[in-house]
Order: structure tokens, then C-alpha cells, then sequence
């Protein structure tokens, strides 16, 4: 088997000597859906983590990483943000402000070093998966490595 290609957050991990997987799948362009690649992946859905831009109203752009089965809270994140309210960036501002496309959106290696709020949820587990940095390919880490990788902040955000 062909071994996938490093991706930025695959660099940065390494250049940290942080130990993880990389899981390929297939990307289907009609369901980008973590619910979908975790089908596609075999990953138990609560394992694998999405990444979601938000902008607060007074702090400006922060990362919410939650269960792929979950929606982020809008109220909590923006509470623990410092914010009163916080809303998605829209898809089209993503790879401008992350270097990073829908569906391949990694919380390690965007453009710049954004608050991070990482579910608590995943502390349950050994290893999570998080996007590598583009569409078909997953990262598998402890919840505790990528702690280590990006600054975050572990909290309950669903």
C-alpha cells in the first residue's frame, strides 16, 4: 500500500516528535460529514473529532474540536471564549483564515495559532482522530498529544 503523503499537521507532529496514524479514505464530495467518514473509516463516530471556526463577537476567531455525532454549543463556546455570541465562519473564509478546506480542516497547522477549545469527551478516550489537513485523510493521536501539539483548552462544548 502506497503510504499517504505528509500533510503541515503531519510535519508539525513530527517536528515534535509526537507519535500518530495516518488513516486514508475515500472522499465522497456529496457527504463531507464526519458521521459519513467515520461509515467510511469504520471509527467510532465519538472518536473522530471535527473542527470548527467560529468568530466571537468580541474576541474575534477561535476552534471549537468536537465528537463527529455533535454540534458545537454556540452559547457554552462563546461563554468560554469571552464572547456573547459565536457563529461559524463561512466555508468560503475558512481557507483564507486556516489554510484549510471543509472537510479537511486540521486544528494543527492553521495559518495562525487561534484559541482552541478541545470536548472534554475526548479525554475518555486513548486515541481520537482528528482531520490531517485535507479531504480522505485522518490523523489518530492521544487527546493528550495534541494537547501537547497546539495550545487548547479541554472543555464541555456539545
Amino acid at each position: 500500500m502506497i503510504s499517504p503523503k505528509k500533510t503541515n499537521a503531519a510535519r508539525l507532529l513530527d517536528k515534535l516528535k509526537i507519535h500518530y496514524e495516518l488513516i486514508t479514505y475515500p472522499v465522497d464530495e456529496d457527504d463531507l460529514s464526519a458521521i459519513h467518514v467515520a461509515q467510511l473509516t469504520g471509527i467510532p463516530v465519538e472518536q473522530l473529532f471535527k473542527t470548527i471556526v467560529l468568530r466571537g463577537d468580541k474576541t474575534g476567531l477561535f476552534v471549537c474540536i468536537v465528537p463527529g455525532d455533535e454540534e458545537v454549543n454556540l452559547k457554552q463556546a462563546a461563554s468560554l471564549s469571552s464572547n456573547k455570541k459565536a457563529e461559524p465562519v463561512s466555508v468560503k473564509e475558512l481557507l483564507p483564515l486556516t489554510g484549510y478546506i471543509r472537510g479537511g480542516c486540521s486544528p494543527i497547522g492553521m495559518k495562525k495559532p487561534y484559541p482552541t477549545f478541545l470536548h472534554i469527551s475526548a479525554m475518555n478516550f486513548t486515541s481520537i482522530y482528528i482531520s490531517a489537513g485535507e479531504r480522505g485523510l485522518q490523523l489518530k493521536l492521544s487527546p493528550n498529544d495534541l494537547q501537547q501539539a497546539i495550545h487548547l483548552t479541554v472543555a464541555s462544548l456539545v
